[in-house]
């Protein structure tokens, strides 16, 4: 089975045909946004950087995957904060105990869906099978912003990207790539020229009164 790959999970709540486009039908266009965003990655992901502040170990570009949701991916950063107990995850190589704190960095700012949030938990959940721990919650950057943005790991939320990963997975091991239904965040979508949703939408249109007419004669 391929694996799915968990920046897919972004795509696929801001547009699930945009998803397809890239992961299934191997399409991908850069603008301005994602330009920036690939920028603005370079700078955090950094495999060579290595980090120890005090009791707080920082990984960059960390290889994620899980094998009960089938997916993968590389984190941005992760953090290992040492604990008092015994109840954390345990390092190779290293004494005591940790609490995993998964970081994603955002280039802009604040997204009104949950699609930033829901990238971070499932890097979570990948991290709570790989390290065999519970992790409560994780951290969004945002540049604009220049500052860190606590997201709660919910059951809510968890069972959220569960159904949104099954959902990923009918269309990809089906090959389906979803029609396309304008909306104003079309605009800024790099696959726009690509995607044409006006243009698809007109057609379907056109053609579903055509099939509906040839039934009727």
């Amino acid at each position: 089975m391929d694996y799915l790959m968990i920046s897919g999970i972004q795509h696929f709540i801001f547009c699930p045909r945009q998803w397809a486009l890239i992961h299934i039908e191997q399409i991908w266009e850069d603008n301005v946004r994602t330009f920036n965003g690939h920028k603005f990655h370079k700078k955090v992901d950094d495999p060579y950087i290595f980090e120890k502040r005090g009791e707080i170990i920082i990984s960059r570009s960390l290889p994620l995957i899980s094998h009960k949701l089938s997916v993968k991916g590389i984190s941005d950063c992760v953090e290992f904060h040492m604990r008092n107990d015994n109840l954390g995850a345990k390092l190779v190589g290293r004494n005591g105990s940790y609490d995993v704190i998964p970081i994603e960095y955002k280039v802009g700012d604040i997204k009104k869906d949950d699609s930033d949030i829901s990238q971070l938990c499932i890097q979570a959940i990948c991290l709570e099978e790989m390290f065999d721990t519970r992790i409560e919650k994780g951290y969004l950057y945002y540049g604009k912003l220049r500052r860190r943005v606590e997201v709660n790991f919910t059951n809510e939320l968890r069972e959220n990207i569960k159904e949104l990963v099954e959902k990923m997975r009918y269309y990809f091991d089906n090959g389906v790539t979803p029609k396309a239904r304008y909306k104003k965040q079309c605009i800024n979508c790099s696959l726009y020229d690509i995607c044409l949703p006006k243009l698809n939408c007109s057609y379907s249109k056109v053609k579903n009164y055509i099939d509906s007419y040839v039934e009727d004669i």
